[in-house]
C-alpha cells in the first residue's frame, strides 16, 4: 500500500501535465484580475458621463 502511494506521487512528480495546468490557472487569474479592473474603471466612468449629462439635462429643462 505505502509502495503504491510513493509510486503515485513520484509519477505525478514527474508529470510535466501539473506545472503546466498551475501556469495556466496563474495566467487565467490575472486575465480576471484585469478584466476586473477595467470593467470597474469603465463603470466608474460611465457613471460619472451619466451624472455629468443627467446633472446638465435636469439644470436645462427648469
Amino acid at each position: 500500500m505505502l509502495s503504491r502511494i510513493q509510486r503515485v506521487v513520484g509519477d505525478f512528480l514527474r508529470r510535466e501535465d501539473g506545472p503546466t495546468a498551475v501556469e495556466y490557472a496563474v495566467m487565467l487569474a490575472l486575465i480576471i484580475v484585469v478584466c476586473i479592473g477595467a470593467i470597474t474603471t469603465i463603470g466608474q466612468n460611465a457613471s460619472s458621463t451619466f451624472t455629468t449629462v443627467g446633472t446638465a439635462v435636469g439644470s436645462a429643462s427648469s
